[in-house]
């Protein structure tokens, strides 16, 4: 029998999520909500940003923007992109955020997969925009300047304010209204995800969905605390997760203005602004990934801040270890509660109560109205306490990945059940995850598909065959590659030539850092897919060979990715044997 939810199910709203977020009747506020968080002058009321949202709405009706057409955003953190995400959402678009450490490669792999007709682009990541624009066949002038201050328009892109109407033609517009059935089937949101396997996916996500989210993840924050989300003491947070990914839309955009919870918007991570700024602005509240908790962890900057004003951190993207959790809760003198969520799931689906002292490490209890069921490998449910794969169902289950009916078919069951590729334990309605089924890798809480790294090193003209797996050094994850060269390159090119090649294809968080290794072929079965076990067996063995740390002693910063390249001449290795270690490091 499938697990239910051990508490009472919520009775979600079916509406347009701007009607959720700014009910009829209720005027917003004018309280700084969003706040830049190098000058606090720089800040948006709901007041303000339901206005703003309404003229970029509007101002998309006018260029031709119909409803249902994607409209992307590629741009770092700042207090406009909630206007962009509300603006576009709201008016029946969708609204897909781009990574904007993405190469133009990478966008423009977006760009046609969405079918995007405008692109909102930060000044600084214009060109990339503009380039790929092109490359992907978007007519001239799709492209407009976004970002917090006005800016110079070009002869390729206007800033996005000349296409906007009046502050009192704002006024006047209302956002369409969306029937029960219509909430559940218009898509709000195309973020990108690796799903179980392959490369990345658009995900579907309805303003249903997000609604219900919204409700679940609620009600579970405050279900043991001494008050509810009516009357909670103060809360501030910190908006530091980037904007273009769900977790960060959940929090930092919709619960901060369901809640009216300040929050301050940091443009980008820097590990001594973000402890400077909990210490300025006695931040209560986080929502974190595993990379910040070994940073506050192991780095020597935590103890020169004051950071006795937060109380509760919220760890999720990828599993904390008890021990860690432990540590920090000690620390900081906190409660420390996981969550278990993915893309497909709107965000989370398993969370720890608020209020809990935990310190076993696990992920929490299924959030209401949700079940799910742990299945082995012939699809049978396994008993309490055995390791599963995870299945998931609820009002929070994404409707399928964009334009993609076939991987939606291998992940959403007809009967609407969404396979996870997570192993988990569940003992008394508590699940613990131990491992992962699918593929994907987690760097800094950001998914890469070995798939997407393959097919980028199989276009290197000196590589026959590769195989990407996760490796686990210094506590984090980080893709290594196990490449063939093609015979009249073995002996002549070396790691750095890969290295090389990778920086001008892919963002950072999927640069090689756990290094590359060349071998004499990349083990496959008859059908052609490759062991991906055995090669998982071989990063494993490696990384216990280097003691579980990056070579070279550099240190984990900001959470950003780079190289010191290696110059040792390459080595072929027999398939069956364990290669010895690659060199790589990373630098400030």
């Amino acid at each position: 029998m499938p697990l239910s939810s051990p508490f009472p199910d919520l009775k979600i709203p079916k509406c347009n999520l701007l009607e959720y977020l700014f009910p009829k009747g209720q005027a917003p506020t004018e309280t700084p909500i969003w706040i830049d968080a190098r000058d606090t002058n720089h800040h948006l009321t709901p007041k303000t940003l339901l206005q703003w949202s309404k003229r970029l709405a509007l101002g998309l009706d006018r260029l031709g923007s119909k409803q249902g057409e994607v409209v992307m955003i590629f741009t770092p953190n700042h207090i406009f992109v909630p206007v962009a995400y509300l603006g576009i959402v709201g008016s029946k678009r969708v609204f897909s955020g781009a990574n904007p450490a993405y190469t133009v490669s990478e966008m423009v792999h977006q760009i046609t997969n969405t079918e995007a007709q405008y692109i909102l682009a930060h000044p600084t990541l214009a060109k990339t925009a503009l380039t790929a624009a092109r490359r992907a066949g978007l007519p001239e002038g799709r492209i407009s300047l976004f970002s917090d201050t006005v800016n110079t328009s070009t002869a390729d892109s206007r800033d996005w304010r000349e296409w906007l109407p009046s502050p009192a033609e704002a006024d006047a517009y209302s956002f369409p209204p969306l029937s029960e059935e219509d909430a559940t089937k218009t898509i709000a949101t195309v973020n990108y995800s690796s799903g179980t396997t392959g490369l990345p996916k658009g995900v579907e996500v309805s303003h249903y969905n997000l609604i219900a989210n919204l409700d679940q993840t609620i009600y579970m924050r405050y279900l043991k605390k001494p008050w509810d989300h009516t009357n909670h003491p103060r809360e501030v947070w910190l908006g530091f997760l980037p904007l273009y990914h769900a977790y960060a839309q959940l929090y930092t955009i919709a619960m901060a203005q369901k809640l009216q919870i300040p929050v301050y918007i940091m443009k980008q991570f820097h590990y001594e602004e973000f402890l400077s700024a909990i210490q300025v602005y006695r931040v209560t509240h986080l929502q974190v990934a595993p990379p910040i908790m070994i940073m506050l962890s192991k780095r020597a900057e935590t103890k020169k801040y004051d950071l006795s004003s937060i109380t509760d951190i919220l760890c999720g993207s990828a599993p904390l270890s008890k021990e860690l959790q432990t540590e920090i809760s000690k620390k900081l003198d906190c409660e420390i509660v996981q969550g278990w969520g993915m893309t497909e799931v709107t965000c989370g689906a398993i969370h720890v109560p608020g209020g809990t002292l935990d310190d076993s490490g696990s992920v929490g209890q299924l959030d209401p109205n949700c079940e799910c069921k742990l299945l082995d490998d012939e699809g049978n449910e396994v008993p309490d306490g055995q390791p599963g794969e995870l299945y998931v169902r609820g009002p929070n289950i994404c409707l399928g990945y964009w334009r993609n009916p076939q991987a939606t078919k291998e992940t959403l069951s007809p009967d609407g059940w969404l396979r996870s590729g997570d192993i988990a334990v569940c003992r008394n309605s508590w699940f613990w995850i131990v491992d992962r089924k699918k593929e994907l890798i987690k760097v800094n809480g950001l998914q890469v598909a070995p798939a997407e790294l393959e097919a980028v090193l199989l276009e290197c003209d000196p590589v026959a065959d590769a195989a990407v797996v996760g490796i686990t050094l210094d506590e984090q994850e980080w893709p290594r590659a196990y490449v063939t060269l093609k015979d009249e390159h073995k002996g002549t090119i070396a790691e750095t030539h890969i290295h090389d090649y990778m920086k001008e294809k892919v963002a950072k968080h999927k640069q090689l850092v756990g290094g590359i290794m060349f071998v004499d072929e990349v083990p496959k079965l008859l059908s052609g897919k490759i062991k991906r076990a055995l090669v998982k067996q071989w990063a494993k063995r490696d990384a216990e060979r280097m003691g579980g740390m990056l070579m070279h002693g550099h240190r984990l910063t900001d959470a950003r990715v780079y190289f010191s390249a290696s110059t040792t001449a390459a080595k072929t290795y027999p398939k069956n044997a364990l290669p010895s270690l690659g060199r790589v490091g990373m630098d400030q």
